[in-house]
């Protein structure tokens, strides 16, 4: 006698629902696998990811070094990373005829660098694996029974299921259906984002960039939150690797306080102050009739350089034969310790990221099986996990998810 297939419901259609889905699909045909996506369009992250390349992954395959690239979540992606890591996602992608390329940085893209490549192989992976994709078709109510779930759709209609994957993102809605169904929700807040700034040290400086600059964050209970790495000065402040970088591991501080917090500049962290002081008085030295805002003497753009000169209230004119020692250390210690105010976030692209959401000590991470409903399962981030830029949020995605199909389909 032939069982009725084992139901199976999937709430969001961005990266981890749709591999969710795929992977619960493909490993157990048995079952009977439904993705629900509230818009018209699934996988919009996935489209405007890397400014429309898709930034699918990083190359970076040791899971403890990769697990390094998470603010939020490391620890519990460690294991899960064994089982399905980045190497995992590049071969999965060409298998299906998608092949992945590595730029110097690490980020991996289609060599098509067109996120419409990835779209459509997930949603063509899908469709042949039999899952059946409704959009628009946003879910009002999740409720538990006992034989499973029982999900309320606009108008009226009602869905049951033996297993539910809820796949919704940052959505309130997901946090508010875990609560319901008796999770801890860490409340979500933003990371990855651009710092505020309004200095006259930056004044008219837009579009300059830095390779190498060392990040503090001033908080009042001295954490060390800092990161080096290149910036982007921008007419409203800072953006850059290393400031995005900063804003995810410091996502809650900043939060609690405001986004008003004091930031340390270092612009040039292979100085420390006593190196870059003995540097400078070896410029002096050497060119004593040069005029001080002729050049930087350090790898910085010549109008940033000026601008600090400026502000340590030196005349750009003064030939470096008479800079006092006083005037020295002043540029030493705006140079290796400035301080500026952070005063608000702006936004990375198009892209947002949060810090925050369901609580990962209540998932068993070798399946996203909540530990708290059992039948309920968890992928991508509606989790309280999050990744700097770089593909690594993506990669936390396909993980979650493709651990959230193999389990639920597992009968």
């Amino acid at each position: 006698m032939n069982q009725s297939p084992k139901q199976i419901i999937v709430i969001g259609g961005g990266a981890a629902g749709f591999f969710g889905a795929i992977a619960c699909a493909s490993s157990h045909p048995q079952t009977s696998v439904t993705l629900l996506e509230a818009g018209k369009h699934p996988l919009s992250k996935v489209r405007i990811s890397g400014g429309g390349r898709c930034n699918v992954t990083h190359h970076c395959f040791e899971p403890a070094a990769l697990v390094q690239n998470y603010p939020r979540g490391g620890k519990a992606l460690r294991g899960a990373f064994t089982r399905f890591q980045p190497k995992d996602t590049v071969a999965w992608f060409e298998q299906r005829g998608v092949k992945l390329k590595t730029e110097a940085d690490g980020r991996m893209f289609p060599v098509t660098d067109d996120s419409e490549t990835i779209v459509n192989c997930l949603q063509k992976t899908a469709q042949q694996a039999g899952v059946a994709v409704r959009t628009g078709c946003p879910v009002k109510t999740l409720e538990r029974t006992e034989t499973g779930f029982w999900v309320g759709l606009r108008g009226g209609e009602g869905l049951g299921c033996d297993r539910i994957l809820i796949a919704t993102g940052s959505s309130p809605l997901g946090h508010r259906w875990a609560r319901h169904l008796g999770h801890t929700v860490h409340p979500p807040v933003p990371s990855l984002f651009t710092f505020n700034i309004k200095d006259s040290r930056l004044q008219d400086l837009a579009g300059i960039s830095v390779d190498s600059v060392s990040l503090r964050l001033l908080t009042p209970d001295k954490q060390k939150l800092s990161q080096t790495g290149p910036i982007l000065i921008t007419h409203w402040g800072l953006s850059g690797p290393a400031t995005l970088k900063l804003s995810a591991w410091g996502g809650r501080v900043l939060c609690n306080h405001g986004y008003n917090l004091p930031l340390q500049i270092n612009w040039t962290p292979s100085h420390n102050p006593e190196t870059l002081r003995q540097h400078l008085l070896t410029v002096k030295a050497e060119y004593p009739k040069r005029k001080l805002g002729t050049i930087s003497p350090l790898p910085l753009p010549k109008r940033l350089w000026q601008q600090l000169v400026s502000h340590c209230q030196l005349n750009l004119h003064t030939p470096w034969a008479e800079v006092s020692k006083k005037a020295i250390n002043r540029l030493v210690g705006e140079v290796t310790e400035g301080k500026f105010q952070i005063t608000g976030k702006g936004v990375f692209k198009e892209e947002f990221v949060t810090c925050g959401g369901v609580s990962l000590k209540e998932i068993n991470f070798k399946t996203m099986e909540s530990r708290r409903c059992p039948g309920l399962y968890f992928a991508g981030e509606v989790l309280d996990i999050d990744g700097v830029t770089g593909g690594f949020n993506f990669q936390s995605a396909w993980t979650t998810g493709w651990l959230a199909g193999q389990g639920m389909g597992d009968f």
